[in-house]
């Protein structure tokens, strides 16, 4: 049985921003505000007021003359976007750090399902991956229907849980769906989308790439939210969203697949190449941020393709409790 050590969310908040400021991924001077934290978090206001209280009470925060406060008293203030690669604790690989520890937990299912999915059959049981993890019956029917949010499981007429399989064909057919839609949705969207969306998510992928090799699985799944979901989620033909969800199993299985792999090439050149579609994006290319996302779907696929064709002949997956064969 696993068990994951509960604490306050302030408290684990705390710990966050501490390590932070005092490694200096949120650097003196930074203005920090309660509501974008909150945001950051998905979390309410109360504990991140609480742990910006003892932060300022241990002096690593202070008050100045505008709204907030600002990391390093004395220091001069600047406003700069806080993204969740800069508060991410250095964790070991493979683990969500987050303030609430089912999100670790449904990394792990997460990723049992995804290795189970690359060898055919397998169905999940909902009471023992409660009593795997130690959480109550509700918590686990809520990580499989997240699972099943992005297309990884689905539901029986029985109310069993079963594992969508992933091969060759059906991975290039996902691919081919993204290469085709995703440009054009991105070009119905582009003139929805807020300016100061577009330069957060160019800030954020600049900041990753300054600290590559150094960024966390936590970052490198809201990187590829930013692009695939947020950007497009502006697009007003919702037959083409609508489509798109059924790809979405795509990003979680290849980042699955390359950790299994042991491949450390994670990021690297996918934050260039999405770089370059919000850059275009920014400068009212539309035409040239379309074609960008169409040649790194490209080359996501080939990529991807490689990677579980590698992992079918090279790898095998380990048995889990929960999940049995169909």
């Amino acid at each position: 049985m696993v068990a994951f050590e509960r604490k306050p969310a302030y408290a684990s908040m705390t710990e966050m921003l501490r390590e932070s400021m005092t490694r200096g991924s949120i650097p003196a001077g930074t203005v920090i505000l309660e509501s974008h934290l909150a945001t950051l978090f998905n979390s309410s206001r109360a504990p991140v007021r609480q742990a910006l209280a003892t932060l300022e009470a241990e002096g690593l925060l202070g008050r100045f003359a505008g709204r907030g406060l600002v990391v390093g008293p004395g220091s001069s203030p600047t406003r700069i976007p806080i993204t969740r690669e800069m508060v991410t604790p250095a964790a070991e690989p493979g683990v969500l750090p987050d303030v609430d520890p089912a999100d670790a937990i449904y990394y792990a299912v997460e990723r049992n399902i995804i290795l189970h999915s690359l060898f055919g059959g397998f169905r999940v049981n909902e009471l023992a991956l409660a009593r795997a993890y130690d959480i109550s019956r509700l918590a686990a029917r809520n990580l499989l229907l997240r699972a099943q949010g992005v297309g990884i499981v689905g539901k029986g007429e029985k109310s069993h849980w079963w594992i969508v399989p992933l091969n060759l064909d059906r991975m290039a057919s996902l691919y081919e769906l993204r290469e085709i839609l995703e440009p054009v949705a991105l070009q119905n969207a582009a003139n929805s989308i807020p300016p100061i969306l577009i330069e957060e998510i160019a800030v954020r992928h600049r900041v990753a790439i300054e600290r590559f090799p150094e960024v966390d699985i936590a970052t490198l799944d809201e990187l590829e939210d930013d692009i695939h979901v947020k950007l497009l989620g502006f697009s007003t033909n919702h037959e083409i969203i609508g489509a798109l969800k059924r790809g979405r199993a795509l990003f979680v299985s290849t980042k699955h697949i390359q950790i299994a792999l042991k491949r450390t090439a994670l990021i690297d050149p996918f934050l260039d190449e999405h770089l370059a579609v919000v850059e275009a994006l920014g400068l009212g290319e539309i035409d040239a941020a379309a074609r960008g996302l169409r040649d790194h779907l490209h080359a996501s696929n080939t990529k991807s393709l490689r990677n579980l064709a590698h992992f079918n002949e090279t790898q095998k997956v380990e048995p889990v409790d929960y999940i049995l064969s169909q």
